[in-house]
């Protein structure tokens, strides 16, 4: 395959890549303001249900985010921003496991964790590594 049809294809990858960071980090941002609504004095059962389906929305952007991430990778990108992006969507699984009252230790600063995630590779994919390959 020659230097242009790699371009070629990796562009439409970033892309996506940058739209599903991005999605990652709001979805993220969501999750941390149902998270407010429940730890208050009057944690509802609506918030309860909102922060639910944002887990499940987490799950899906970020392991397509993974995907379009490993698409740029074979397109000439680094490999590390596909390893974090396949551990932001790993802990959103084990985030899950742990978002019970009494694992709250856990469910917080894993958090903070996948949020870190998400944002390096939100950022990477709009930096000039991502755009320009190795």
């Amino acid at each position: 395959m020659s230097h242009t049809a790699t371009t070629r294809t990796a562009a439409p990858a970033l892309t996506a890549l940058r739209v599903l960071a991005v999605l990652t980090v709001v979805v993220l941002a969501w999750q941390f303001v149902t998270a407010g609504s429940l730890v208050g004095p009057a944690g509802s059962e609506d918030a309860e249900d909102l922060h639910a389906t944002g887990a499940i929305v987490l799950h899906v952007v970020s392991g397509l985010a993974m995907i379009a991430a490993a698409l740029v990778w074979r397109g000439g990108a680094a490999l590390w921003p596909v390893v974090v992006a396949a551990l932001v969507f790993v802990l959103s699984f084990v985030q899950a496991y742990f978002g019970g009252g009494a694992t709250l230790w856990i469910h917080v600063p894993g958090a903070l964790v996948l949020t870190v995630g998400a944002v390096l590779v939100a950022a990477w994919s709009f930096s000039r590594g991502a755009a320009g390959g190795r």
